[in-house]
């Protein structure tokens, strides 16, 4: 048995797993990551780009920014071990001791030997859908689950393997074993993660839509597919049927959400967003385009995303149909689809278009239903784990916690913020069984920077595979001639064992001091390699690596004489750059382990909770008097929950917390950044206090949006929505004589002022509207909205809303609600676009669905050194990947601050905001990245560019030597000041000017 009580096992490697695997691993917990896919990555390899930005970005995902894909990530820890192709069949034991037992599949060919030469795909008969981009491409019964997939090596399907054993006799290097038996092993664990996340809702289970019978109706997994530049149609949208050009496409909406017909009575939450980046591409792509969607609600609620669908409209020119649809046929000739549809006022309308796109919903994955059964975790009655609001990432089970879209329909940044919150409460759990992990110890390296050097060139043919494409004869013959290469030899594989260990003998038998590797991607060979050589006292940045393979013998495998040619002159490159390189060896800088959190409401409490759970000292700074921000004016959530109780349970826990040092109507007045630390000065008690920290968490909360009009402050039976919580809560005795109430939606949001989404005032309307109806089920409430926006399983409470009579009118934008005295009574006016005609409403008490803004942080962002977004809004690193850090390593934002939110989730971001902290604070010292920038004082003019364009705040002049420096603790190397440099000042380590024009003058010659 592997793994011990202070280990995790996260179950499902799509983001929400990868992240908590990732967040585990950096605080030092051996993490096993299990897929039951051939490959992780869950749906995350199917986006090209991600909305608003429309830019990949996830590649961001790391704890540890930048880096690349959280896929290699996850491959390259040395915490994590991947259990692809694998399946939970039993858990024993309780939280704390778990017993899990595996079943590892058969995946018939062997990661370590399969060079993905891809002649076994060729000679194998079988051909059948691929599941990558829902059926659109075929597949042999041998392939690769995607391009980037990790394990990077081909499977075989045994559903659909015929065993002709073809395959077999063309596999050179003896990759394929037909003959492969699945295997049991068992983990023991002391916490258990939940990452499963989701399943595309079947698009044949709507049979009147056509898909699987029309060519032209795609699913929006499809057309996904369709708009990838690695797609067989290179990211053009063509038709399925003719391949001709698309120049009208439709976009029909909610198909398997909001559907209790089909099981599927929850709203899915993301499939308005992502079908609005689809359009956009697809009319990035091809000019002309046509784009109609069919829809009953428009749901943007992220955030920026409400910006992002306006500018869909105004600049794209993207048409929203508010719409039912009736048929849609297929017009024999053409393949053209016929949607037949009834418009908002109850007319039908025909219309013609080339292709349509279903937007599915989601589903939970196929058989969780059996595997929660073995784990006694609980479902919702829609299939999803069952969690408590208030502690949204444990699940019925102690010890097992759930994150992502397992536990809910939800979008990227929701689910990187869940997998997060799901790590920090695993974390927490595991503190009295946690073990230190072993440190691994080198020799002593040798001093190589000063010899003259003697380079050592290895080319990897890739089990003979490259050889196809290049001629080696020509190659080894090339760099013979180049200067300082005292040694050259093929090797077969250099990333097994047996090659490796020929490198090894050879540095030591020709006394080697610099390296260059040329074969496959140095993603793929780097890690093995650096360990190899560390382990000798080799300094692995005296390595240098051509790829050969992906960037010369499988993109030019037609043309193996200009490949050859290529090939060589990224090796000579490789050459004249090693033999200036100079060894580096990473500095640290230690780090103090205490966090500071400003902001004591909901999500500040629950963040400083979390990291004094995970051994730290807090400071939580709070301006106000009292603990509980907004938490204070809450008192019953839509799903039934007392928030006050929580409250109480908060204020206590922190108060009696030793680890928690409150600092209640305390200043935040200055900040400063130290190697490795941070250092804060407040004012409490007419005292200034220095606070040192190595973390900074702002959860500094926002405010109701104060409604302008209506009567609002003019007539006291006009109120917000916040203010009849309060009414209906303490029982107000002016409720008894209100028999009429109209709800108007949108005050203050999505206009001009506010020109986002409040995301929880739909919900806030819905949550007032059944406690009125609870109280009096015969009085009559109208809520006049312009989008109902109730996402994921807030649904439910929508339609329980209308079963019992709530009436809901839409209104639009240029047609506002208008409020008026009519006779010393209130009457609310609009334009009804289902009527086709004005009407009047009678009402007792007018309820004002207020928005959210943030509170002033202008001078904390200036203290802090941290962006605002355009709403006031702290800014993150990056909206996707990162949405609770900032640019700056060490700072974190949480709560109403961030973005508006309902209480469950903004429990989970002070989660997250926790576990992105802790993970940075486990560690005993920040170690520098490897190519820091560095100062040639001679040549800097101290004219300050540098300091200007670092976004990371790591440049800084010296007042004395007038002179540039940089805090190596926290560069990134992401050279900006040494391109802003004019006078070559800046420089960065083995990236100098005059090793780069080496490099370039070699592939010029």
């Amino acid at each position: 048995m592997r793994g011990d009580k202070g280990s995790a096992l996260v179950i499902g490697a799509g983001i929400a797993g990868m992240q908590s695997a990732l967040l585990l691993a950096e605080m030092g917990i051996k993490v096993f990551l299990l897929e039951q896919g051939p490959a992780i990555g869950g749906y995350f390899p199917l986006l090209d780009k991600t909305f608003p930005t429309n830019s990949c970005g996830v590649c961001f995902m790391s704890p540890t920014p930048p880096a690349f894909c959280p896929i290699y990530e996850c491959h390259l820890h040395d915490n994590i071990e991947l259990l692809p192709y694998s399946e939970v069949t039993k858990v024993e034991g309780k939280g704390g001791d778990f017993n899990v037992t595996i079943l590892r599949k058969p995946r018939f060919v062997d990661p370590k030997r399969c060079t993905l030469c891809e002649a076994c795909i060729k000679v194998c008969p079988v051909e059948v859908e691929r599941e990558f981009g829902g059926g659109l491409e075929k597949r042999k019964a041998i392939y690769l689950p995607y391009p980037q997939a990790i394990p990077h090596s081909l499977v075989i399907d045994p559903k659909t393997c015929v065993r002709c054993g073809e395959c077999e006799k063309v596999c050179s290097p003896g990759a394929i074993d037909l003959n492969m038996k699945e295997e049991q092993e068992n983990i023991e664990a002391g916490a258990i993660l939940l990452g499963f996340g989701f399943e595309p809702f079947i698009a044949q289970r709507k049979g009147e839509y056509g898909f699987g019978r029309y060519e032209n109706v795609m699913s929006s997994v499809q057309f996904e597919r369709l708009l990838s530049t690695s797609s067989p149609t290179q990211g053009l949208p063509v038709r399925v049927s003719d391949g001709k050009k698309m120049e009208k496409i439709a976009f029909i909406q909610c198909v398997g959400s909001r559907a209790p017909s089909c099981g599927q009575d929850h709203c899915s939450t993301i499939c308005c967003m992502y079908a609005t980046k689809q359009a956009m591409i697809a009319k990035d792509r091809s000019s002309g385009l046509g784009v109609t969607f069919f829809y009953m609600d428009i749901r943007p609620m992220g955030k920026d995303y409400e910006r992002y669908y306006e500018r869909a409209k105004t600049d794209y020119g993207i048409e929203y149909v508010r719409s039912a649809i009736s048929s849609i046929k297929e017009l024999q000739q053409t393949k053209n689809l016929l949607i037949t549809y009834v418009k908002e006022d109850g007319t039908f309308e025909e219309r013609e278009f080339d292709a349509v796109v279903l937007s599915v919903g989601f589903t939970p994955p196929q058989g969780i239903k059996d595997l929660a059964g073995k784990m006694g975790v609980q479902l919702n009655q829609q299939g999803f784990c069952q969690a408590d609001e208030f502690d949204p990432a444990q699940t019925s089970v102690e010890g097992i916690f759930v994150g992502g879209a397992f536990r809910g329909p939800r979008d990227i940044p929701e689910t990187v913020v869940e997998g997060s919150s799901a790590a920090a409460s695993a974390a927490s759990f595991l503190i009295p069984n946690r073990l230190p992990q072993p440190q691994k110890e080198y020799p002593m390296e040798g001093a190589l920077g000063a010899e003259i050097p003697k380079i050592g060139v290895f080319l990897c043919h890739c089990g003979e595979e490259l050889k196809k494409s290049l001629s080696f004869f020509d190659l080894i013959l090339g760099t013979k001639l180049l200067r300082e290469v005292v040694h050259i030899e093929e090797v077969g594989l250099a990333c097994l064992p047996e090659d490796l260990d020929l490198i090894k003998k050879r540095i030591g038998e020709e006394g080697l001091n610099r390296i260059v590797i040329a074969g496959c991607s140095h993603r793929e060979i780097r890690g093995p390699m650096e360990e190899m050589v560390r382990g000798m006292g080799f300094n692995p940045y005296l390595i240098e690596y051509a790829n050969i393979r992906e960037q010369c013998a499988f993109v030019h495998k037609d043309y193996p004489n200009l490949a050859t040619e290529k090939a060589m002159s990224l090796i000579r490159m490789a050459v004249e750059r090693v033999k200036r390189f100079q060894p580096i060896r990473k500095g640290k800088q230690k780090i103090d382990k205490k966090g500071l959190v400003v902001g004591g409401g909901l999500t500040g409490m629950t963040t400083s909770l979390h990291l004094a759970e995970q051994g730290y000292e807090v400071y939580l700074v709070e301006k106000r008097k009292e603990l509980g921000g907004n938490l204070r004016e809450s008192f019953y959530t839509l799903k039934g929950s007392n928030p006050q109780d929580l409250l109480s349970q908060l204020i206590k826990s922190v108060e009696g917390n030793p680890s928690i040092h409150l600092y209640s109507e305390a200043e935040v007045l200055g900040f400063e950044k130290k190697n490795g630390h941070y250092q804060t000065k407040i004012r409490h008690q007419n005292e200034e206090k220095i606070l040192d920290h190595g973390a900074l968490i702002l959860a500094t909360g926002g405010k109701e949006i104060a409604p302008q009009g209506y009567l609002y402050g003019e007539d006291s039976r006009v109120v917000t929505q916040r203010q009849l919580e309060k009414m209906i809560h303490l029982n107000d005795k002016g409720l008894k004589d209100v028999h009429s109430v109209v709800m108007i939606q949108c005050v203050g949001s999505r206009d001009e002022e506010h020109p986002y989404c409040s995301r929880i005032c739909c919900g806030h309307a819905v949550k007032n509207a059944l406690k009125l109806k609870e109280k009096d089920p015969d009085i009559n409430i109208y809520v006049l909205y312009r989008d109902v926006r109730t996402y994921g399983f807030y649904e439910t409470y929508y339609t329980e809303a209308r079963e019992k009579g709530v009436i809901f009118i839409r209104y639009d934008l240029e047609n506002k609600p208008k409020v008026a005295l009519q006779g010393g009574s209130l009457q609310a006016a609009l334009f009804d676009p289902a009527m086709n005609s004005p009407i009047t409403l009678p009402a007792d008490l007018v309820v004002l669905s207020a928005g959210i803004e943030p509170n002033d942080h202008k001078e904390l962002a200036k203290i802090f050194d941290v962006d605002l977004n355009p709403d006031g809004f702290f800014m993150e690193a990056n909206p996707k990947s990162a949405p609770l850090d900032s640019v700056d390593r060490g700072k974190f934002f949480c709560g109403l601050c961030h973005s508006p939110n309902f209480i469950e989730d903004a429990i989970s971001q002070g989660n997250a905001a926790a576990a992105r902290a802790g993970a940075l604070l486990s560690k005993e010292a920040i170690e520098e990245k490897a190519y820091l920038a560095y100062v040639i004082k001679r040549l800097c003019c101290g004219c300050g560019l540098c300091v200007t364009v670092c976004p990371y705040g790591a440049r800084v002049l010296n007042e004395e030597e007038v002179k540039a420096e940089v805090i190596g603790s926290l560069c990134q190397g992401c050279g900006s000041c040494v391109i802003a440099c004019r006078n070559a000042a800046s420089q960065q380590r083995n990236f100098e000017k005059e090793l780069n024009l080496a490099a370039l003058d070699a592939v010029i010659d």
